[in-house]
Parts: structure tokens; sequence; C-alpha cells
């Protein structure tokens, strides 16, 4: 299965979104760790400060109450109005609890009695004392709170480029479609060149780096051209010139061939003139494809196909008394306009009924059909063998096993014309079961369907 290779913008913008996408990642990544260790600085800062303030304030209010059998819960001034991550506890030098904030209860915490900090799964704390170390104030802060500040950060740095990516992957295409518009252009001029289109490239607002190609081009165009028109001027002028001085010795010949009486002599002479026709009929195909290599194919006005088509037939069968040949439309089909010169149809249709004629079945008729869709059609039936690959026929001077006299021009100046007309002539042999083979060229037309 082919595929169809990605274009240079689209690799372009590929790339340089992942590039993006694996920055911004490793940005915001190195970011958040960076964020983490400051926010640890400032909670802990924060946390030491708060121990060391309240401290003295703890303390004084523990022996300012009396005496009890279980620890003292300082109750809260506006419980529930606001999140308390602080939570703190008076610890006696055994590790009792003498006093805690209302936002924790009276179990210890497992945090020693040893001043400086101290951390587990859940919390921070920090521990300081006080009364000649016999009482100790334990401040503990939620690392719950802190994973959520810092989540929170990381989500305001991540949540950005799932907009900003988009976007900035619209403006990365939009800035290199405009930066590649000079490659895609000069590709589309290069992709228009072949053998009737030799013009030489624009070279204006090209970028320097691809500045010197449709020099380069231009110049291998101009040589092309010229190689080119040299054959086909060759081509035309030695048929055009040799048919005249050909005319004249087949026409000699003829009548030399009904002066001789001897039968060995007559039969050297048929054989002559069998060359000198062959050679007639080769010249008058290279003028045809001449022709069809010079671009003849478009007309600007449309042309009735139908109409065309019937005059075709009805001048074959004059100049071919012993050619049987069938034309069948569509229902409900009159006319078939196409856009292509009538002169360069003529020739494509006149080829095709001369191949169906001349290697076809003499008693079988020719077949053409003209379907709705606008498809032209040349039917046979052949006896003989044909090539697993019918198309090779295509190619000039291709021909298949048989005696018959011919060219082998007759289907590669079909083919240049269609080509010419932008139409496709596709080939096919038919099989019917207790029918003898049938070998049919079809002609479609730009904008229809191809087989």
């Amino acid at each position: 299965m082919r595929t169809e290779p990605s274009s240079l913008a689209g690799r372009l913008v590929l790339s340089i979104s992942i590039l993006l996408i694996v920055f911004w990642t490793v940005g915001v990544g190195l970011a958040i760790h960076v964020m983490r260790s400051e926010f640890d600085e400032v909670f802990d800062s924060a946390l030491q400060e708060t121990t060391e303030r309240l401290a003295p304030l703890v303390v004084d209010d523990y022996f300012r109450r009396d005496e009890g059998t279980g620890p003292n819960q300082v109750a809260a001034l506006n419980p529930g109005t606001a999140d308390e991550y602080l939570t703190y506890q008076v610890r006696d030098a055994s590790g009792r609890v003498l006093l805690h904030s209302h936002n924790v209860g009276s179990e210890p915490y497992p945090a020693p009695l040893r001043p400086g900090f101290w951390s587990d799964e859940d919390r921070r704390i920090f521990t300081i004392a006080t009364v000649s170390d016999s009482l100790f104030v334990q401040v503990a802060d939620s690392l719950a709170h802190r994973r959520e500040a810092t989540l929170e950060s990381a989500l305001t740095l991540l949540l950005p480029i799932l907009l900003l990516l988009p976007l900035g992957m619209f403006a990365t295409r939009w800035i290199v479609v405009r930066a590649t518009k000079p490659v895609s252009d000069l590709r589309d001029e290069i992709s228009m060149r072949d053998g009737t289109n030799l013009d030489p490239i624009p070279l204006q607002g090209l970028p320097r780096e691809i500045a010197s190609i449709p020099g380069s081009v231009n110049t291998l165009l101009g040589r092309l051209k010229h190689a080119l028109q040299a054959e086909r001027d060759l081509a035309a002028n030695s048929a055009h010139e040799l048919r005249t001085p050909l005319a004249g010795a087949l026409a000699q010949m003829e009548l030399l061939a009904g002066q001789l009486t001897q039968t060995e002599d007559r039969a050297r002479a048929e054989r002559v003139l069998e060359a000198l026709r062959r050679l007639s009929l080769m010249l008058e195909k290279l003028l045809q494809l001449s022709r069809a290599e010079a671009g003849i194919g478009l007309s600007p006005t449309p042309v009735d196909l139908v109409g065309l088509v019937a005059l075709l037939v009805d001048g074959f069968r004059r100049s071919n008394p012993a050619a049987m040949v069938e034309v069948e439309l569509a229902p409900g089909l009159g006319k078939l306009p196409r856009a292509v010169d009538p002169d360069a149809f003529a020739i494509a249709f006149n080829n095709l009924l001369e191949n169906a004629f001349r290697y076809g079945m003499p008693d079988r008729p020719i077949t053409v059909s003209l379907g709705a869709d606008g498809r032209i059609s040349v039917t046979n039936a052949v006896s003989g063998p044909l090539d697993p690959d019918v198309d090779t026929y295509r190619a000039r001077f291709k021909r298949g096993q048989t005696t018959k006299p011919g060219s082998g021009l007759g289907l590669a100046i079909v083919d240049k014309l269609m080509a010419q007309m932008n139409g496709h002539m596709s080939l096919r042999v038919l099989a019917i079961p207790g029918e003898p083979r049938r070998f049919q060229c079809e002609l479609s037309f730009a904008g229809e369907r191809r087989a």
C-alpha cells in the first residue's frame, strides 16, 4: 500500500510542537521542584516563628490554669470559620500532654522532646523547650496543606499549556506555511512541467536557500525543450518529406505490377508493394504521433462526441466496406459535450477502429459503446493470443503475436492524445462463456471516474 509523503510544513509543525511540549514539561518539572523547596523553607520559617511567638503565651496560660487530672484544651474563638492547619501541644519532660489546642487530641505527638524540626508522613513539627527544659511546646503543620499548595501551583503552570499549545501549534503552522510557501510554489511549478509545458519557472520572490534551483531547472528545461522539438521536427519533417516520393513510388510500382506477365515477377512486385504500403502506414502514424506530442488535445469550445463518433464511424465504413461496426448508445443519451479538440479525438478514435478492424475476427462486428457517464469504448473479438498484461500494448512498437501488418503505434498515439485531452485510456480483456475473448479499449475524460 502506497502512503503519501508528509509535507515539510507538517514535519516542522509536529517537531516544534513536540519540542514545545517537552521543554514546557521539563520547565514545569524544574519549577515545581524549586517551588517545593521554597515552599518548605517558607512554611518551616513560618512554623518556627509561630512556635517561638506562641511558646510564652501558652506557658503563661498553662500556669494560670488550675491543675487538673487531665490535659487542658484551649477553646477556639471562632470555631469552623476558617481552615486551621497548625496545632500545638504543651508537654512536660516525661512526655505527658499538659495543654493542647482545640483542633488536636490529647494523644502526644510522636515527635521526640528535642528542640528543632521533625517530620512524619502527615505532619511537620517544631519543638521548643521552655522553663529550664521542663516544658516543651510543639507546633505541628499539616503536610497535606503543603502538598495541596504545591499541587495547585503545579496545575497553575500546567493548565495554560492546554490553551497555549493549540494556539502555539496554529501560530506555528501559520508561520511555517508562510515560510515554506515559496518551496510549495516551486514544487507546483516543477510538477506542471511535462512534455507539453516546458516554460521557464519564474524566479521572483524566492528565498536565498532555493533561489538557485529554478535557474538550474530552467536550463534543463530549455535543453530538453530544444531536444524534444528537434525530435518532433525530425519525425514530422521526415515523414512529410517522404510521403510524396513514397506515394509516387507506390503508384509507379502498382503500374509496373500490372504490366508484368510472369507469375514470379508479379509475386516479387506484390511483395514490394506490400513493403511500400507498410512504410506509408508507418509514415502516417509518425505524423500522427508528432501531432500528439505537440499538444493538440484540449479545446475551449465543447464538442458533441455523439455526433462526432457517428460521423467518424460513417467515414470508416466507407473507407473499409468489409468492416462491421455497431454503435450502441446508452438509453436517453442525445449529446455528450466534451472540451476536446475534434481533430485530436478523430485521430485517437480512428486508431481504435483501425486497430479493432486489423486485429479483430473478420466475421465479428466491432462494437462502439457510448455510456451515460461519458465513457466511449471500442470492443472487438480476438482469436489469437494476447499478452497477460494488456497495458504493454500502450508502448510504442509493441504488437501482439500476429502476422497481420501494423505499425505498433496506434494505441501509443491514442494514449498520448488522451493524456493531451486530460483523459485516460483503459485496456482490458472480456471473457464471456461460450464466446471468443473480446479486447476492449475504453476512453474516459477529465471529471469521470476511471476504472
